[in-house]
């Protein structure tokens, strides 16, 4: 896939420019995950230095894909004091989905003779900085990745309490090869706090505050509706862009799915295996698309019915072995594991921008299973095909979510 040509940004006008210089670097660190500016049509989550193509920085945010015309980041260089301001180059990202608000990257060229650690992004060239928030720039130091898998689940909201299917979907995560997720966090039920509690104590997840509904309208269907919304989906396509961006030195793979979904392999153990393989086949590939099967939860088995199980709310996905069909004109969505060095902008189920190549994973390799609400409500028993793949992981899932149970929820 093409990238975009940072030459555009080279033109003068984006050129970081020396414009003051002080003892120190003025503004107020910033602590929030979102921190709105004083137009309220820029928001901004985190900067990243980028050195892949130019050295940038290159600031996740969300914007009014109208409104907001110009940004300056203002560079702080120490030690000498120096600021430095330059022209952001804002890129929102193509799949908005008719909302007023989308994912925007925010791109400035550094200074070349300074490594500044910290930015602030205003309207304007001029004007006092003191009052306007202060950032720092992650990802300034490089780091080699410390985990092989790190799984960014966005949005999690509507005072979520599937806590059975999620502690199922984290222990199979775990035996799978993942040493870490990440959550954005809207909000959860008092029960989930719980086990959320007891992940970040054991060190798997990563809770980021996510509270996007305090600055927007925000929607849960990721199409707009004409309802006076501003966002969609919770602001999942800014949440996963942060996610690959906060995970792109510390992590070789990063896997982008939601809680109710686990990437199955077929034909391997677990996706260490499997991700080698896969990658010997196709060389130069950084995103592995798997494709998405539903598996209805009003569709039981006897089997695995677990009594102690029964009082914690949400689904046994090991009772749920039923998969829908394939339908003729409907193409099944894909979710990722991509090597985030070589991604520049992600949607939900496909990358916009990306140094690498993209591969659909065939679907004898391995499969996403989503066991949710059917798509194919309509459909009998005998119509659905029988895939008991998750069965092969039985014991050791069984034995893994009865010490968390016993943990937490008993």
């Amino acid at each position: 896939m093409a990238t975009l040509s940072y030459l555009r940004l080279q033109r003068l006008s984006h050129l970081p420019k020396i414009i003051q210089e002080s003892s120190r670097c003025r503004g107020k660190t910033a602590n929030s995950t979102i921190t709105p500016l004083k137009d309220n049509r820029t928001f901004i989550i985190s900067p990243y230095f980028d050195d892949r193509e130019n050295k940038v920085t290159r600031v996740i945010g969300i914007v009014h894909h109208e409104d907001v015309k110009q940004l300056y980041c203002w560079f702080c260089c120490q030690p000498d004091g120096k600021v430095y301001v330059s022209k952001a180059k804002i890129d929102v990202h193509s799949d908005r989905f008719g909302f007023p608000y989308g994912a925007a990257d925010i791109v400035c060229l550094e200074p070349e003779n300074c490594d500044p650690t910290h930015i602030l992004i205003h309207q304007s060239p001029q004007g006092n900085i003191d009052q306007l928030p202060r950032f720092e720039i992650k990802n300034r130091k490089a780091e080699t990745s410390s985990v092989d898998f790190t799984v960014c689940i966005s949005a999690m909201f509507g005072n979520y309490n599937n806590v059975l299917q999620f502690i199922q979907s984290m222990e199979m995560y775990k035996i799978l090869g993942v040493q870490k997720v990440v959550i954005y966090k809207n909000n959860c039920s008092h029960l989930m706090e719980k086990v959320l509690k007891f992940y970040m104590e054991e060190g798997t997840v990563e809770v980021i505050p996510w509270p996007i509904n305090s600055y927007l309208k925000v929607s849960s269907q990721w199409q707009f509706m004409q309802d006076g919304t501003h966002i969609g989906y919770y602001g999942q396509i800014t949440a996963l862009n942060d996610c690959i961006y906060r995970n792109m030195q510390r992590s070789k793979f990063v896997v982008l799915n939601d809680a109710d979904e686990i990437i199955l392999p077929l034909k391997h153990p677990d996706w260490k295996t499997m991700m080698s393989s896969l990658q010997e086949q196709n060389p130069g590939t950084g995103i592995f698309l798997f494709e998405n099967h539903v598996f209805p939860e009003t569709v039981s088995t006897h089997t695995f019915n677990i009594s102690s199980w029964n009082t914690v709310p949400g689904i046994n996905i090991l009772q749920h072995v039923h998969r829908e069909p394939d339908r003729k004109d409907v193409i099944n969505p894909r979710k990722m594991i991509i090597d985030p060095q070589q991604v520049i902008q992600t949607s939900v189920h496909s990358v916009l921008h990306a140094y690498g190549n993209s591969v659909n994973v065939p679907m004898d390799v391995a499969l996403v299973y989503h066991c949710r609400v059917p798509l194919q409500g309509n459909l009998p028993r005998e119509s659905l095909i029988k895939d008991t793949t998750l069965w092969r992981y039985n014991l050791s899932l069984i034995m893994n979510v009865n010490k968390v149970l016993y943990q937490t929820v008993l």
